[in-house]
């Protein structure tokens, strides 16, 4: 195959599997939307697209020079990231023989942006769904930035940017680590300084349902997010420039099918024992965690692997939500369970299948958790002193549509308020 081919194709693909994955974007957004209450949606809606455009413009500006440039370019940048290429622009100029010189990466500078971009887009998200129904939305929206132009940059940088954890070996091909835990460390962050719903945990120890506004639509936003994975882990083979690409990639999605089936099976099969009840939003929960902990190694060639991967991930997803409650920590929509302890169990099972060495995955499980969180901790104590970082009591108990927005998503409905919540 020739080079142009070759270029062609990395580059189309590259761009195909990211609008799949910024599709992602809308199942996060589905999910949330039908877990909250009818009085909360609209700000979820809201949240989802301005997290979208603020990971956009700051993985522009500064993230994407941050995680695949050395420190003293970056510095001498001033972080800015000038897009399309000398080259590319020559080419689009009309300088044909500009060509050669473009197809030395062997694929699109931005067709490369993109596709990274997209990836901080669905970190965002997680914080979302965690932090639903109580805090601010300009307060999350800062985070966002913060997030998508300093903290997730520079986990990226030590890993796929080729920093210390990838001189270590650390393995994580897809990101259950670099994205998902990150996200989840980021989230969980948030949940403690912003606190837990009012009500949620009352003082006889007894913990206040909050069972799903529309369930059709959570279950609409898994499908959105299983189909988008599948771009999610494909696309990380980074390359579909040949017959060996193309096999890798058919295993990957595979691997992806197969433990998101193992993951529901699992969760579902547990939930009984565990919560008494064959639970729906568990069972959906297992589909994400099947998900979360195949993505650090769907490139493995036992397909046997990743139905087990899937399943221990539904169980930890599972057992993750019962741990968090005990604790006492509110996580509306189960993602840091689902994104944060299975993405740490699937960072670890790349040693038992795929020829991980288990310090250095522990190394980088610990040196992500350590950064992610301490650096999340202090962003959100921050933005709590500058402008508080949760709703009042009485936003809380009306909804943030109204309070807000001056809108509500289903204004037909005439919803009773509830004292405690």
């Amino acid at each position: 195959m020739g080079p142009e081919i070759q270029f062609v194709l990395n580059s189309f693909s590259f761009l195909i599997w990211g609008v799949l994955i910024m599709w992602m974007c809308a199942g996060f957004t589905m999910l949330e939307s039908g877990s909250v209450r009818t009085k909360n949606a609209s700000v979820i809606c809201l949240k989802n697209v301005g997290l979208y455009a603020i990971a956009g413009l700051m993985f522009y500006l500064i993230g994407y020079n941050l995680m695949y440039v050395d420190v003293s370019g970056f510095i001498g940048s001033l972080g800015l990231f000038y897009g399309t290429s000398g080259a590319e622009q020559a080419l689009l100029g009309g300088d044909e023989s500009a060509a050669a010189a473009v197809m030395e990466n062997g694929y699109s500078v931005m067709s490369d942006w993109f596709f990274q971009m997209v990836f901080v887009a669905t970190t965002c998200s997680i914080v979302s769904g965690t932090l639903a129904e109580r805090v601010r939305l300009w307060s999350f929206f800062l985070f966002v930035a913060v997030l998508t132009g300093l903290i997730y940059p520079v986990v990226g940088a030590w890993t796929w940017g080729g920093g210390w954890l990838a001189e270590l070996g650390f393995q994580d091909f897809a990101g259950s680590s670099i994205v998902h835990s990150t996200g989840g460390w980021a989230a969980l962050a948030g949940a403690i300084i912003v606190g837990a719903r009012h009500g949620k945990f009352r003082e006889d120890g007894s913990i206040k349902l909050t069972p799903p506004s529309n369930v059709p639509v959570v279950t609409l936003g898994i499908f959105i997010l299983w189909m988008g994975w599948f771009a999610f882990n494909g696309g990380s083979q980074l390359a579909l420039s040949g017959v060996a690409d193309a096999v890798a990639i058919s295993n990957i999605l595979v691997n992806t099918n197969l433990a998101a089936c193992g993951g529901f099976i699992a969760a579902i099969a547990l939930s009984r024992p565990v919560l008494g009840r064959i639970d729906l939003m568990g069972s959906l929960n297992g589909v994400i965690a099947g998900l979360v902990s195949i993505t650090a190694g769907p490139d493995i060639v036992a397909h046997y692997w990743a139905i087990i991967i899937g399943a221990v991930g539904g169980v930890i997803g599972l057992l993750g939500v019962k741990a968090l409650e005990h604790f006492r920590v509110d996580d509306v929509v189960g993602a840091v369970p689902a994104h944060l302890f299975a993405g740490i169990w699937g960072t670890l099972a790349v040693c038992i299948v795929a020829g991980g060495n288990l310090l250095v995955q522990l190394a980088g499980i610990l040196a992500i958790g350590a950064f992610v969180f301490s650096v999340s901790m202090l962003a959100w104590l921050a933005i709590r002193q500058l402008m508080g970082v949760r709703v009042t009591l009485d936003v809380e108990r009306h909804g943030q549509d109204v309070a807000e927005l001056g809108i509500e998503a289903y204004p037909e409905f005439v919803v009773l308020q509830d004292p405690d919540l």
